[in-house]
């Protein structure tokens, strides 16, 4: 399955150090990528590559917050000067914040907005500087259901993947004719830290169950595959879409 394998290729995976971040690093790495880990941690960076290196995976780690301009800047400057170079970039890094938008301070809504989509365009820029000059590239921005559809109380979220779809689609109509395909992914509910409060909530619990066609949360290695897919060449006259990983959620009325 040629088409599907990544030996010789990069990826960088923002957010990596834990939970869905980590499952895609984890995912690309078995397809046989190097993968780069990213957080603002660096010992919580070490202990993330620690598993990965044990199964005989080749992992970097980088340590930067994707919110701060001059620290993405300076990362990729110090992957050109350390000969890395970045053919895979998984723009994963975000965080949730919830409350009625009444009560919304705009700097919460600000710092959800920049950490979920303006990080995203921000990392995205600094690969495609170097993706445009080579011919090829692959970003995969990960989006959400609220893609497509809103809930109540978490409007800044929303408002963020939103941005990312259409984030995903301008970078596909400016970029594609240099051999750069940008897509994205949008997961259902998944098992993972930011989602535990909710899995715990019993009337939620059943209404997550009950609402998608799978009958169950996700879990995050399930969202692998498609991260593979959409990183590898079997996807290279993809661009510009949002692939919605969520057990048929979003299919169902």
């Amino acid at each position: 399955m040629t088409l599907f394998d990544l030996h010789g290729k990069t990826a960088l995976v923002t957010g990596s150090s834990r939970g869905l971040g980590f499952a895609f690093a984890r995912g690309l790495a078995e397809a046989g990528a190097r993968v780069v880990l990213n957080g603002v941690d660096p010992d919580r960076l070490a202990e993330a590559a620690n598993p990965l290196r044990a199964a005989g995976h080749d992992v970097l780690t980088a340590a930067f917050d994707v919110t701060d301009e001059a620290a993405v800047i300076a990362a990729f400057d110090r992957f050109d000067a350390d000969g890395i170079e970045i053919h895979i970039l998984l723009n994963n890094a975000g965080i949730q914040f919830r409350k009625p938008m009444l009560d919304l301070a705009t700097a919460d809504w600000q710092r959800v907005i920049d950490t979920n989509l303006t990080s995203a365009f921000r990392v995205g820029r600094e690969a495609a500087r170097r993706m445009v000059p080579r011919g090829s590239g692959k970003i995969i921005n990960i989006g959400s259901l609220t893609s497509e559809l809103a809930r109540a109380t978490v409007a800044p979220y929303t408002v963020a993947k939103g941005g990312i779809k259409m984030l995903t689609r301008a970078m596909a109509a400016e970029w594609g004719e240099h051999g750069i395909q940008a897509n994205a992914i949008g997961p259902g509910y998944m098992v993972t830290d930011m989602n535990e409060a909710l899995i715990a909530d019993p009337q939620f619990d059943a209404w997550v169950k009950s609402r998608t066609p799978a009958r169950r949360w996700g879990r995050p290695e399930e969202l692998a595959g498609t991260a593979i897919y959409l990183a590898s060449d079997a996807s290279n006259y993809v661009n510009g879409q949002i692939i919605y990983a969520d057990g048929g959620m979003i299919s169902v009325l």
